[in-house]
């Protein structure tokens, strides 16, 4: 069985680089622990370790043991040490505090061999550690895991990715209005790249279209929070940001309206008022035709009944709006 962990530090929402981790170590370990790795205290976020569930949970990662806090094992890493009787220094590095806590070194090394993980995956970052907590393994008497080390996620510029950067975390992507699923298969047609990748806005874009677009109107309305009949406002959108704008431009009543043409509004309510409360697609679309086929004003109806004169098909408005509300608007 493969056993693997992701241990991000608490530090506030997860960096994309850290997200890639996460998908990489969920879709190649048959049990997953998350290790909070906390041991340095002056990193540590209120609410850090809150952020990273969230946006696991977001993503659709699970893992199946944890959140374990290193910080919580400090007893169990120094009864370690002594046991093996490791001095505080080893290699040159500390492995913990005069003050007594355990440094990041023993504290992973110590709970990988309680937790039995066989593979660890992470950044190529951690790649300096690698001969150390190696060495650190033998000593305690254990076999080191394989360890297997990614490309990170950079800038445009080659250079490590700010959390400032626009895209740089998962709470970005998702207030962005990309849908989790977007991200996550771009997590995932990364795998595990062999160099640095710079992060890619535009694909993250591309596939959010087409999650959105393989929505039902059900599903892809209630992503956005309207109503089902306002779904056909929404296709085409880029992104659940997008999405809500386009809805907000059709069912937040004008600040403005614009009765134009008095002669199609009146034929409009005329017609409208014998039509169910809510129209399908066809009647909606069947409305636009007959007021086209008697010469009616449509963009001065569409300016009655969103504020402007562009935007989304009429009929989808027409789809969009409750009769009530339609006439309300188009009415003097």
């Amino acid at each position: 069985m493969i056993r693997v962990r992701f241990a991000p530090s608490p530090t506030g929402t997860l960096h994309v680089g850290n997200a890639l981790s996460a998908v990489a170590n969920r879709r190649f370990g048959d049990r997953l622990l998350l290790r909070i790795d906390d041991t340095d205290a002056a990193r540590n976020l209120p609410g850090g370790e809150e952020a990273i569930v969230e946006d696991l949970r977001w993503l659709g990662v699970d893992w199946d043991e944890g959140p374990v806090r290193q910080s919580e094992r400090a007893g169990r890493q120094l009864e370690a040490a002594r046991a093996a009787g490791l001095p505080q220094r080893f290699e040159g590095v500390m492995l913990w505090r005069d003050e007594g806590p355990p440094t990041f070194h023993l504290a992973s090394v110590v709970d990988d061999i309680d937790f039995a993980i066989t593979h660890v995956i992470r950044g190529s970052d951690h790649r300096a550690n690698e001969d150390l907590h190696a060495a650190l393994h033998r000593a305690l008497g254990s076999d080191p895991p394989q360890v297997v080390h990614h490309g990170l996620v950079v800038g445009a510029d080659g250079k490590k990715l700010s959390k400032r950067a626009e895209g740089a975390t998962v709470a970005s992507l998702r207030d962005a209005g990309y849908p989790a699923e977007a991200v996550r298969a771009y997590l995932e047609e990364l795998d595990l790249p062999r160099h640095d990748v710079h992060l890619d806005l535009d694909r993250i874009r591309s596939l959010s279209v087409e999650v959105l677009g393989g929505l039902d109107d059900a599903a892809l309305a209630a992503r956005v929070g309207v109503p089902v009949a306002a779904a056909s406002l929404l296709r085409g959108a880029h992104d659940l940001v997008e999405a809500r704008a386009l809805a907000q431009s059709v069912l937040d009543p004008p600040s403005n309206r614009l009765l134009l043409s008095p002669e199609t509004l009146e034929r409009f309510a005329e017609l409208r008022s014998q039509l169910p409360e809510t129209l399908d697609r066809e009647q909606a679309k069947e409305l636009v035709r007959e007021l086209k086929a008697v010469g009616g004003n449509l963009r001065a109806l569409r300016a009655a009944l969103t504020g402007a004169e562009h935007g989304p098909e009429l009929w989808a408005v027409l789809r969009a709006l409750p009769r009530d509300e339609a006439l309300r608007r188009a009415l003097p």
